[in-house]
């Protein structure tokens, strides 16, 4: 077990940058805007921009894939001089990275849509294709806090609640299944779920159910998680119950991962972990009490901020190159029918 460290205070990306290598382009589909941005040979993040997702029912998987190509050939107009020779494409749902499959996004209505081929097929260029989550957290991995890590979580708390599962120094991503911690049960008579469970991890501590159940409690609409933290700490009775209801179901998650799976670390991003201390000095309390002969994993902040899928699309999208390298077949794309 390599030792712990203190919790490190968050830096911009470009003080982690990818470092040289091979030109590419990476591409982070979210469910209302889409992030994109050329890294050069020596790692710079070129033209990064944000745009809508094109949301079209059913027809927005192809939607998605002929904004890459937009995108693409924004690129080469703008930076002429940068010859990308790959694609890292990101996506929420239930992603097969493997495979590069998106089986299921019910809020971007797709359903077992062939991302990596129909991309290279279109911008004729090796394409990876991942889940979002687990991109950020390869990008944590390999850069950021989770450097000093072999087995290791990268929970990311926003909206909804997913992380990073690495066992040994290898992602695990069990099919596109695993990492779906914000679907673990932490209260089998809490609210309803989106998934159709009752009483998941995010319905109480994501950022999305703390503003709502202070809400749904009170009547009034909080701005946001932070609004809520915010009034908890001016004596808000309502505000500090939630937010200490949220505390407990994350720290019952965090526990039976130690139970489980005995990650060195836990590394906590999205916005909520800017919380800071209100949020990781309750949360280490609570996980220590849960515990007994358990390995006691460190619980730090994220290092790369809001492009760490960017970063992690960047990082496959090279690996892709580098193993094509070893494996020319894999650079045959974009020419079957």
């Amino acid at each position: 077990m390599r030792p712990s460290r203190a919790a490190p205070t968050a830096v911009t990306t470009e003080a982690l940058p990818l470092g040289d290598g091979d030109a590419v382009i990476a591409i982070d589909v979210g469910g209302t805007d889409t992030k994109a941005a050329l890294f050069d040979g020596s790692g710079r993040m070129l033209g990064l921009s944000r745009t809508p997702t094109p949301l079209d029912g059913a027809r927005t998987a192809p939607a998605v894939i002929a904004r890459v190509h937009e995108l693409t050939l924004q690129f080469a107009a703008d930076f002429p001089g940068v010859s990308p020779r790959a694609v890292g494409l990101l996506a929420p749902g239930l992603v097969d990275d493997d495979a590069g499959i998106g089986i299921l996004s019910t809020n971007l209505h797709w359903s077992n849509v062939e991302f990596k081929r129909l991309t290279e097929q279109l911008v004729h260029l090796p394409t990876t294709f991942s889940h979002d989550v687990r991109a950020a957290g390869e990008a944590e991995f390999r850069l950021g806090a989770g450097r000093p890590y072999r087995d290791l979580v990268v929970m990311v708390i926003g909206t909804g609640i997913a992380a990073s599962l690495f066992v040994d120094g290898h992602a695990h991503t069990g099919g596109g299944y695993a990492g779906e911690i914000g679907h673990c049960i932490v209260d089998p008579n809490g609210p309803v779920c989106a998934c159709g469970s009752r009483g998941c991890l995010e319905t109480i501590a994501s950022a999305g159910a703390i503003a709502r159940r202070y809400e749904e409690r009170t009547g009034v609409r909080p701005t946001g998680a932070r609004d809520v933290l915010a009034r908890a700490a001016a004596g808000d009775e309502t505000a500090d119950q939630i937010w200490g209801e949220a505390l407990d179901a994350l720290a019952l998650s965090i526990a039976q991962l130690a139970a489980v799976f005995a990650p060195e670390a836990v590394v906590i991003g999205g916005g909520l972990a800017q919380a800071g201390d209100t949020l990781f000095v309750p949360l280490r309390r609570r996980v220590d009490a849960l515990l007994s002969f358990h390995r006691r994993p460190a619980l730090v902040p994220a290092l790369i901020g809001e492009n760490a899928g960017l970063l992690g699309a960047a990082l496959r999208a090279r690996d892709l190159v580098r193993d094509s390298a070893h494996d020319p077949a894999l650079t045959a794309v974009g020419t079957s029918a």
